[in-house]
């Protein structure tokens, strides 16, 4: 059984996204740039795509940028609230500690420039309370960027709460909407957000395409020189298949989305009631405000590096919230941000599900994080320490 349950990190792109994507890799094939009649073919395909996207999340075509991902959105917003800021003389800059790297290594880079930056402590429930925003925001805050669902333990946090407090003081507000979009229901209009960035590939559309939506008024800085594409946004001849992809993606996830959502939560509820078994475990963010298809857990005495290995070998594709990958012995700064201590954030475990997830796997799954744990557990000598009574257990 092969089983894939690591779709915070990429989905599988949908037919209805390939279906999209096709004709303009064969006979739509101009640049939307040229006057010629094949150039204006791609033109209004791409005119259309972006009043589709636009709809999805409440905002108006002219508002909508295409870039290559989440990553340069959250740079591009980022940088120009700063831009516009500094040239009021405010730069003051308020996040949180478990955003998600292309927004924190944005800020140490503004940070450097003679930014102040303020991130806000996160709760041992992975959320954000707007009152702590509030309380952060000065006359110099030039803008607060607060994710709407965390990339490794789920958390959605109070944005329209957050929107509102923004709006009242007149600081512009940005949410990084990567994990969120296509999974919740987003408007900005109504919920007071001025920029939101979103990826593609997070909700079955391809890699390497996303927007930066940006409020009307609010002028970006261009991250790339070149050409006028993109209203002088940005640069590069656009990547109508992948822009193509992702509108009817995020289209097809939108219609879906509540129906989604009640049979996730059923797989994602059980998958919790099940590792929640397992001695010296515990979940990782709130159990309800959390996104329907993840599940982050922590178990006391092993190595998530091992676990996500042997739990490969057992046909279950992983994630977890330690950076072994980078080859870093830093355990995750999410987990440390909700107030997990290093020895038990590094026997982390995310897995995240999609449409296509069945019980039979969440059943399969559940047994065999459980033969993992147990095994990994009788080779430790953390663990031998922890049962003897020399090291006290820190999850009860």
């Amino acid at each position: 059984m092969k089983i894939y349950l690591d779709n915070a990190a990429t989905t599988k792109m949908s037919k209805t996204a390939i279906d999209a994507m096709l004709p303009y890799m064969d006979t739509i094939y101009g640049n939307p740039s040229s006057l010629h009649s094949a150039g204006q073919a791609a033109a209004e395909a791409l005119a259309k795509a972006r009043k589709q996207i636009a709809g999805c999340i409440g905002a108006s075509p002219e508002e909508i940028t295409f870039t290559s991902g989440g990553s340069e959105a959250d740079n591009q917003a980022i940088i120009s609230a700063a831009r516009i800021g500094q040239k009021k003389g405010k730069r003051h800059i308020i996040s949180t500690a478990f955003e998600h790297h292309a927004v924190l290594y944005t800020l140490d880079r503004l940070e450097k420039e003679g930014f102040e930056i303020t991130l806000l402590d996160v709760h041992d429930n992975g959320i954000i309370l707007p009152e702590q925003v509030s309380s952060a925001i000065r006359e110099d805050t030039c803008l607060v960027t607060v994710m709407y669902a965390n990339n490794e333990i789920g958390t959605i946090q109070p944005i329209e709460a957050i929107g509102n407090i923004c709006r009242a003081k007149n600081v512009p507000f940005h949410t990084d909407a990567v994990q969120a979009a296509g999974h919740l229901h987003i408007h900005v209009k109504k919920q007071n957000i001025d920029m939101l960035s979103l990826s593609a590939h997070k909700f079955h559309g391809p890699k390497g395409i996303g927007v930066l939506y940006a409020k009307k008024g609010i002028p970006l800085t261009s991250l790339i020189e070149g050409g006028a594409q993109e209203r002088r946004n940005r640069a590069g001849t656009e990547n109508i298949p992948a822009i193509m992809g992702m509108s009817a993606a995020l289209s097809e996830a939108c219609t879906r989305m509540d129906e989604n959502a009640v049979s996730l939560c059923a797989l994602r509820d059980k998958l919790i009631a099940g590792l929640s078994q397992i001695p010296h475990s515990i979940l990782n963010g709130d159990a309800a405000k959390r996104l329907p298809g993840n599940v982050n857990f922590c178990f006391e005495g092993i190595e998530g590096e091992s676990l996500l290995l042997l739990l490969d070998d057992k046909g279950i594709c992983a994630s977890s919230g330690s950076a072994c990958t980078s080859g870093s012995l830093d355990p995750s700064h999410v987990l440390l941000a909700i107030g997990r201590v290093h020895d038990v954030a590094h026997g982390s475990l995310r897995l995240t599900l999609s449409e296509e997830t069945t019980e039979e796997e969440i059943t399969y799954t559940i047994e065999a994080v459980k033969t993992v744990v147990e095994y990994l557990r009788s080779i430790s000598p953390v663990w031998r320490d922890l049962i003897s009574g020399k090291r006290n257990f820190i999850i009860k």
